[in-house]
């Protein structure tokens, strides 16, 4: 009898001890404080790893009685998730104020930050396409490392054309020939041999052709094509389509010419010129004094290339036109050098705040 009263007490003991322990480590857990990643994982191995003082307190659960079992092991339960819990947590704080101390750059100008502009050359690239757009045409676009065939020969360019001259294109290939496209041209043939009439689009992107750098002139520059192509088009149609684009362009009261020219892929062709926009066509140092300034070449697309591209001239007519994207820049905002567009000097960047 004695025997069984000690046990008993011995077991009640057990438990208490154990509950004891595990109301201690609640309490060290709650106040636990870990200022780095390294302090973190020495908590981590204390408390939870498998010799860490939770496991040991699993390990003595065993010994408990089994009336006694439930009791205990809620607690013991409890402070397993809590300690978990805790150092995610914890884990979660540190990982954010690692991250934001990465992020901190020491050499960035102070508060506040004034903020960028659009570059001269989006903002008109972009106010072409919306007015071409709201005259149903749709962007497309190609590469611009080009082979022979999409840039030279699906457009009517005779063989010996000075354009294939290694002083006019940049080469990154012969034979077969892969050139840096010298005109937007290239995505034209491309959406004539895959798609069917009527075509109404627009080709907008950078083209590259080997010239020297000067004021007037650069390796690299942006242009943006037009081309439509469906049964009954008319030279009528190009001329009313210019002469909408340059008043929407420059203004109401602009005024348009077009004069002779050549160029392989259209038949008959025209170089296209506006009244100044500076003097209004009285003349003036831009214009040369002669009132009219040119900004584009077009025509109608020359039968050779529509039925190079696999469409039948004799069902099919349409007119493409092309302009460069820095030459209506320097019209609409006055910019005297093109180096200017590709130097990225904040000072000429920030004259653009209030363009769009």
């Amino acid at each position: 009898m004695y025997l069984c009263i000690v046990l008993i007490e011995k077991n009640n003991n057990t438990s208490i001890i154990m509950l004891d322990k595990i109301q201690k480590l609640l309490e060290e857990v709650e106040n636990m404080h870990a200022s780095n990643l390294e302090e973190l994982k020495n908590l981590r191995n204390k408390y939870l790893s498998k010799k860490g003082e939770i496991n040991e307190l699993m390990n003595d659960f065993r010994r408990i009685p089994t009336d006694q079992k439930r009791e205990v092991g809620m607690k013991l339960n409890e402070l397993k998730t809590k300690a978990q819990d805790i150092i995610d947590k914890m884990k979660n704080e540190l990982d954010e104020k690692d991250n934001s101390e990465e992020e901190l750059d020491l050499t960035r100008s102070s508060y506040p930050i004034s903020l960028g502009t659009r570059h001269p050359i989006s903002i008109v690239r972009n106010e072409i396409i919306e007015i071409f757009a709201r005259l149903g045409f749709t962007i497309a676009e190609g590469p611009e490392v080009e082979d022979d065939w999409h840039v030279f020969s699906a457009l009517n360019f005779p063989p010996d054309h000075p354009a294939r001259d290694m002083q006019d294109t940049f080469f990154i290939e012969s034979k077969p020939d892969i050139v840096l496209r010298t005109h937007t041209s290239s995505v034209q043939s491309r959406v004539m041999e895959t798609s069917k009439p009527p075509i109404r689009i627009i080709c907008p992107g950078r083209v590259y052709r080997n010239e020297a750098i000067s004021a007037r002139a650069h390796c690299f520059f942006h242009q943006v094509e037009a081309l439509y192509i469906d049964k009954n088009v008319s030279f009528t149609d190009l001329k009313q389509v210019l002469l909408l684009f340059a008043k929407e362009m420059f203004g109401t009261d602009t005024k348009i010419r077009l004069r002779p020219s050549y160029f392989p892929f259209t038949e008959p062709s025209a170089e296209m010129d506006i009244s100044c926009n500076i003097c209004g066509g009285k003349g003036c140092a831009f214009c040369k004094h002669t009132g009219w300034v040119e900004i584009l070449g077009c025509g109608m697309v020359d039968p050779n290339v529509l039925d190079l591209n696999g469409i039948d001239s004799k069902v099919y007519t349409g007119y493409a036109l092309g302009m460069g994207i820095e030459r209506i820049t320097n019209l609409k905002y006055q910019v005297k050098d093109l180096r200017m567009f590709s130097e990225n000097d904040t000072r000429f960047l920030k004259e653009f705040e209030n363009a769009y």
